[in-house]
């Protein structure tokens, strides 16, 4: 699963939308949009620890002279060593951090629901977007599937073909 920059603000918006909708927490009208930008904060994070994550693979890759598609391996590896998730477990290392953000929030005025009714709440909003971000880099990788992961060639037509389609279809970049 992949979460781009251009899709934060957008699912900072729902998620705070969805928890302030059912009551699980408590916030002034006019601290939401604070509230937005401390949602948004965590998931910009994610995507910075992310794709330095993926920046150290790609070192050890090259000085260790190893075959790109280990790439995804090496990739998980460093993540766990951080402990920090990826893929699959994303999601709830996401809804863990925002829970804890929410909590610690200066914009938050009180959180009810419990830790697991929270994440019932979250896990869904964060599916949504994080699906039409995964068809959106499935179809990329679709289109240069000729080229191989990790290498200077792929990124560049990866981030390429990306662009175009959010363009062509009204994502946001």
């Amino acid at each position: 699963m992949r979460l781009f920059s251009g899709k934060v603000p957008a699912l900072a918006h729902d998620l705070v939308v969805a928890l302030t909708g059912e009551g699980s927490i408590e916030v002034k009208a006019e601290e939401i949009h604070e509230v937005e930008l401390d949602v948004e904060s965590v998931l910009k994070e994610y995507i910075r620890a992310e794709r330095e994550i993926t920046d150290r693979a790609r070192d050890v890759i090259a000085t260790q002279k190893r075959d790109y598609t280990e790439l995804k391996k090496i990739k998980a590896q460093i993540a766990r060593e951080r402990g920090f998730q990826i893929d699959e477990d994303a999601i709830e290392y996401l809804t863990t951090q925002l829970i804890e953000a929410l909590i610690h929030s200066r914009h938050v005025e009180e959180v009810f629901g419990m830790d697991n009714e929270l994440t019932v709440l979250i896990t869904p909003v964060l599916r949504k977007h994080l699906a039409a971000d995964e068809e959106l880099d499935n179809e990329v990788r679709r289109r240069i599937k000729n080229l191989q992961e990790g290498t200077s060639a792929w990124d560049v037509q990866y981030g390429k073909i990306k662009e175009e389609l959010q363009r062509t279809r009204k994502l946001g970049i």
